[in-house]
């Protein structure tokens, strides 16, 4: 299978099987020095917006490569989309299920300050932690060869999270939730799926969130960790919209 590299500067809208697509910079290098890419190989190159280029590497340098297009591969959008709101959870535990979700098929990224979050990101960390959730989602769409990067949006506190997700059928997991995420129909709106941190949801953002149209759902008789609902339910939907 081809090893995907990115680089979203690149346009390969309109490109034909025998074109020659050059790779260069960070990613290039990364290519050649770290992966140890050879001409000969096979690998593919994709802009994050649709369009991934597979091909046979004709020639390498210390930051560049030169690619010979042999099958371009184009993906419309998926519709609906899906958006996890993740809560922000301490250690690593956020950044588990961002590159789950990743790889799973996540269209789109919210990290959510919950009351009950640990973890909190504020002044120059809010930007840092964005970007660190941004580089886990780029790599995962690597590693899973998926066409399009989904974006990574600022942390967003309760109060702005019915404006950040306005037209989406908001989905709150919620284990004491009498509906299951199972019984759920997709009925066209994008999906957002509600995550809650370590210690839950509070009872008054669950009130929040509920008046502002959000429908709790529980995935089963267990309880999940914040690291693995995400992801788990993202599984769930993919075959409910028949992804899978």
């Amino acid at each position: 299978m081809s090893h995907l590299y990115l680089d979203e500067s690149l346009d390969l809208a309109g490109l034909a099987p025998g074109a020659v697509v050059q790779l260069s910079g960070d990613e290039a290098r990364h290519a050649v020095t770290v992966s140890r890419v050879r001409a000969g190989e096979r690998i593919a190159i994709g802009d994050g917006r649709g369009i991934v280029v597979h091909g046979v590497v004709t020639s390498t340098g210390p930051r560049e490569l030169a690619l010979e297009a042999d099958d371009i591969v184009i993906e419309a959008p998926p519709t609906p989309r899906i958006t996890l709101v993740q809560a922000l959870a301490k250690g690593d535990r956020d950044e588990l299920a961002v590159q789950a979700a990743t790889e799973l098929g996540v269209d789109a990224i919210v990290p959510w300050a919950a009351a009950r979050s640990v973890s909190r990101w504020e002044g120059p960390k809010a930007e840092k932690g964005r970007q660190r959730w941004a580089t886990i989602v780029r790599e995962a769409v690597k590693q899973s060869i998926r066409s399009w990067l989904p974006p990574v949006a600022p942390v967003t506190p309760t109060a702005g999270l019915a404006t950040a997700l306005d037209g989406s059928r908001m989905l709150l997991l919620e284990p004491t939730a009498a509906i299951a995420l199972t019984d759920v129909r997709p009925d066209g709106r994008d999906l957002a799926l509600v995550v809650g941190p370590e210690g839950g949801i509070a009872p008054v953002e669950l009130e929040r969130l509920v008046a502002a149209g959000a429908e709790p759902v529980r995935l089963g008789a267990s309880v999940l960790r914040t690291s693995t609902a995400g992801p788990a339910a993202i599984a769930v939907l993919n075959v409910a919209l028949g992804r899978w």
